[in-house]
């Protein structure tokens, strides 16, 4: 087992954390920390807050799994030219045999050795190794290792016996064991399996069984995934869409390539431009079937409209963009996206004139309407430019209090448009802040009124006192049969949807 300590610290910067106190942090916890930080007190699982308290001068860095898994594709595939079969458990920790390259370099020591010495020549130092007969014990003492631990066979129960329980990574099981006054492996190797499995179930004789150093999983090497992104640096800034667009051909071109050599195509894609000024703007694409060369040069194009929009709301001067990053971020078999045997199906060719349209157009030229979350039925319609991802935060399968159930009006008004509703004295109904109705509506829009009901209350952002929005919902039928959905608001009525 070869580890590469702190790596989430070492991806976040780049590069080996040097005398600098640096922690990673996700969901307000830190998940790895560098060696300086752990000298001032700080540990993996503190509190964001109590971290910064043990070291002043801590300085925090979100956690990014993705720049994790990309800044660790190089090392597997040094890795791979020296060793074939390697299996990466998590980014920082990787499997391999131990036997043929203990044959090739002379031991197993020296095996381990030379992949360590191998990494500190391609700037990753500190690395460590173990070699035991099973994954568990092996990674155990790889982070024991000073830089290599050597298990011999057959001794892993011994090299594991004084180790805590808290090395098995199961907060609930191993705190159980802790208050029983279980607190080595040793002594729960101890304990007879079947007082084990009755207790702690079948996931407690794994544990049981990996405390006893009896690690039955198989070793299943596998090859690197490729680099997959591409990217192009201008000598100079190119302030035009047009010019960037040009000048990024070839890098999808090469995007498409790579992909068709694995038999792969792109269904989402994320694109990073960089100017002169240091600035990156990032966006994830996603596209209905899959992205060919020419939709990823669109892409670049729209972005960089966006950009330019954006500078002009603000009155920015807008920066040139010095380096455009292709990434792939999904990939689907080729083989699901060929055409059919007998031509495209009616899908297909639909895809290719709406992408056409959308390419003449520009990225909001084409949209579809999409139903979202929301309480209000202006906000539950959104139009989304063709091949755009649903935005997560509008889901309409949450709960949103205060919404309208179903059914719904077939006629929603966008903005609501003001209502004439009338009593029967000819005066306006107003309604109170406790949700009373001064008097029966009467007259809607010059028709009798035939029936009603309300009101239902609609608060919004309650918390918020400048934001914050009060209304009163009404269903009201006329007598030609037209049902209405109206909005007292601001001391007026509004006419939100109408049922026909």
């Amino acid at each position: 087992m070869l580890w590469l300590p702190d790596w989430p610290v070492r991806a976040a910067l780049g590069a080996p954390p040097g005398d600098e106190p640096v922690a990673v942090v996700q969901a307000n916890t830190v998940i790895a920390c560098s060696a300086s930080a752990r000298a001032q007190g700080v540990r993996r699982g503190q509190r964001r807050r109590l971290a910064q308290t043990s070291s002043p001068g801590l300085r925090i860095l979100p956690a990014d799994p993705l720049q994790e898994q990309r800044m660790f594709l190089p090392v597997l595939r040094l890795l791979e030219e020296l060793v074939p079969g390697v299996q990466p458990l998590r980014p920082g920790l990787i499997a391999l045999r131990a036997r043929g390259a203990a044959r090739y370099y002379g031991g197993e020591e020296q095996a381990a050795q030379h992949l360590i010495d191998a990494l500190a020549e391609h700037t990753h130092p500190g690395s460590r190794a173990g070699v035991a007969d099973g994954l568990f014990t092996a990674e155990q003492a790889a982070r024991l290792a000073d830089p290599v631990r050597v298990v011999s066979a057959g001794g892993s129960r011994d090299f594991l016996a004084p180790l805590p329980v808290q090395v098995l990574a199961d907060e609930q099981i191993t705190t159980l064991l802790t208050k029983l006054g279980v607190r080595t492996l040793a002594d729960f190797a101890a304990l007879e399996v079947g007082h084990v499995r009755d207790r702690l179930g079948e996931r407690g004789v794994r544990l049981h069984d990996l405390a006893a150093g009896a690690d039955s999983r198989p070793l299943t090497p596998q090859k690197p995934e490729p680099q997959l992104a591409r990217e192009i640096v201008f000598d100079s800034p190119l302030a035009q869409a047009e010019q960037v667009a040009f000048a990024v051909r070839q890098t999808a071109d090469a995007v498409t390539a790579g992909l068709a050599e694995l038999s792969q195509v792109c269904t989402e894609v994320r694109i990073d431009l960089t100017d002169d000024d240091g600035g990156v703007s990032s966006r994830v694409w996603m596209h209905p079937t899959s992205f060919e060369a020419s939709d990823l040069v669109d892409r670049v194009r729209w972005q960089l409209e966006g950009m330019a929009s954006a500078f002009a709301e603000t009155e920015r001067v807008g920066a040139g963009i010095l380096e455009v990053r292709i990434t792939p971020t999904r990939v689907d078999d080729s083989a699901h996206h060929q055409p059919g045997l007998f031509g495209q199906g009616p899908e297909q060719r639909l895809h290719h004139a709406v992408s056409r349209v959308q390419a003449l157009l520009g990225h909001r030229g084409v949209v579809t309407p999409q139903v979202t979350g929301g309480r209000r039925l202006a906000e539950r319609q959104l139009f989304q430019p063709w091949g755009d991802k649903t935005p997560h935060e509008r889901d309409a399968a949450s709960p949103w209090p205060g919404s309208l159930p179903p059914p719904h009006p077939s006629e929603v008004f966008v903005p609501p448009v003001p209502a004439r509703v009338m009593t029967a004295d000819g005066t306006a109904p107003t309604v109170d802040e406790r949700g009373a109705l001064s008097a029966p509506p009467a007259v809607i829009e010059d028709a009798p009124v035939l029936s009603w009901a309300g009101p239902w209350p609609l608060r919004e952002r309650a918390w918020d006192a400048d934001r914050s929005r009060t209304a009163q919902r009404f269903q009201i039928v006329d007598e030609s049969q037209r049902a209405w959905l109206v909005l007292w608001e601001d001391g007026a009525w509004w006419a939100e949807g109408r049922y026909r």
